[in-house]
């Protein structure tokens, strides 16, 4: 009987740590951001005063520009751009690509990403953490649905020759985005040439090149 008790008490022990490792559950019913304030403690309109407008977001009709290097644009809909998302630990994006756009490899810290595909055909895969790095990937068509785990190195590439549309949905209202070129080659100040040289193999000409180029 004693050793049941002990176990029960892990078990119980084990799910509040797991909970814990993600956003918590909100103590009332909504928390509307105030827009007086910024960062990431936001603090809570009074809820006597909030409206309808505080829960609502107009704009994912409308195509984002890819007229860029990548081909690709994210229209965030964040507790910045949605008041009413703030401690509902959900958040979502529109990500438009023109033909052959890139959604480049990134990572979202803190959030697990499930996409929709509503227009075009896509290329989606990531990639599973060491020793293993295995390579997961899959051709979307319109309807279809895929899920990037949290933390994992991801990418969208639009393979058609028309336009291609998702929505994603992410389980934290601020999923945050490492894109990982940007992150290694754009860092500021930036990492020294050598250590990037020895963890890619190539000499300093090239870390040069590439940090030129963010």
């Amino acid at each position: 009987m004693w050793n049941r008790f002990i176990l029960l008490n892990v078990i119980a022990l084990t799910f509040s740590f797991l909970a814990l490792a993600y956003e918590p559950s909100p103590l009332q019913d909504f928390c509307v951001a105030d827009p007086k304030y910024r960062g990431l403690g936001r603090f809570c309109e009074n809820p006597m005063q909030v409206q309808a407008a505080d829960f609502f977001f107009s704009g994912l009709h409308l195509r984002g520009n890819t007229s860029n290097q990548l081909g690709s644009k994210v229209t965030p809909v964040f507790a910045t751009q949605l008041p009413g998302l703030n401690t509902l630990g959900i958040s979502m994006v529109r990500i438009d690509y023109a033909p052959w756009g890139l959604n480049p490899p990134h990572t979202h810290p803190r959030a697990t990403e499930i996409l929709t595909v509503l227009e075009g055909t896509l290329q989606v895969g990531f990639v599973t953490s060491n020793p293993d790095n295995r390579f997961i990937t899959k051709v979307l068509q319109k309807g279809d649905v895929f899920v990037f785990p949290v933390g994992l190195v991801h990418f969208q590439r639009n393979v058609g020759n028309g336009n291609a549309v998702v929505i994603a949905a992410l389980s934290s209202q601020n999923p945050g985005a490492i894109t990982i070129a940007n992150a290694v080659f754009g860092a500021n100040p930036s990492i020294p040439w050598d250590i990037l040289a020895r963890a890619f193999q190539v000499d300093k000409s090239v870390v040069d090149q590439l940090q030129a180029k963010f």
